[in-house]
């Protein structure tokens, strides 16, 4: 268990922004990874007085505060009828509902771990996160940036009629996924994200225009080869390499028919 000297409810992001800039302090989410560790925190920073556990939705977008939490998105109605229960799917199978009452999507996604389902269901998707300090940044450049002090306000979401599909494969219900999967089909495109390589997500496009809008079973083929060409797998105590690498191409061809192949 970790330690805390000095516990924060804040009543700003500025004020919290400034607490944070120490490397003793640390911004508390829902606790559920930090607890596992054995830190000692000199300052904790507590947001849940500044109104972040909504999550909105507008003609444009959804709006995701960074303290929501993973069954807030498990529940939202609206959310998961326009993403095609895609949202819903990325984290139903993450430990129990008592778990995911209390994990918040700023924690998962803040930390860009590399064994979040959210995190790879968000880069398929138009997505953005607003940084209190940083501004509105794309999800495909968060992804990829250094950690920093910032604070992350909320995710957004573009509403742009896209078709998404999100599947994982566990070794049992509730562990850790050895290997995440999304894809999502607009109009004239095609985009992969695959994470729990187990690095974090990564984002793939068909940038040599495999797939027609009407995928045939040879286009599906060859694409999902391509897919895994461009990624790299590692191995860990879940999964071998060689069998994320095998299982890549296996979760994508899935999802692309789901929204739109064969």
């Amino acid at each position: 268990m970790f330690t805390i000297k000095k516990y924060v409810v804040v009543d700003s992001l500025e004020e919290a922004y400034k607490l944070n800039q120490s490397r003793k302090a640390n911004i508390l989410g829902g606790l559920l990874w930090m607890k596992m560790g054995k830190k000692s925190i000199q300052t904790a920073i507590d947001l849940s007085n500044l109104g972040l556990d909504k999550i909105e939705e507008n003609e444009e977008c959804f709006e995701i505060g960074a303290m929501a939490t993973l069954r807030d998105l498990e529940t939202h109605k609206e959310l998961n009828e326009y993403f095609n229960d895609a949202i819903k799917n990325s984290v139903k199978s993450i430990v129990g509902v008592q778990f995911r009452n209390c994990a918040t999507v700023g924690g998962s996604i803040f930390s860009r771990f590399g064994f979040s389902d959210p995190l790879t269901c968000f880069l398929a998707l138009d997505s953005y996160v607003k940084l209190y300090k940083g501004g509105v940044i794309p999800m495909k450049e968060f992804v990829n940036m250094p950690y920093d002090n910032d604070i992350l306000e909320k995710v957004i979401i573009k509403k742009d009629n896209r078709k998404i599909s999100y599947m994982s494969h566990r070794n049992i219900s509730t562990d850790f996924p050895v290997l995440t999967c999304a894809v999502s089909k607009t109009k004239d495109k095609f985009e992969v994200a695959i994470g729990a390589r187990p690095q974090k997500a990564a984002l793939v496009l068909d940038d040599e225009n495999i797939l027609s809008l009407e995928p045939t079973a040879e286009e599906i083929e060859k694409f999902a080869d391509y897919v895994e060409s461009k990624l790299t797998f590692g191995s860990n105590m879940r999964a071998s390499k060689e069998f994320r690498s095998h299982l890549c191409k296996v979760l994508v061809k899935r999802c692309i028919n789901e929204v739109g192949g064969m």
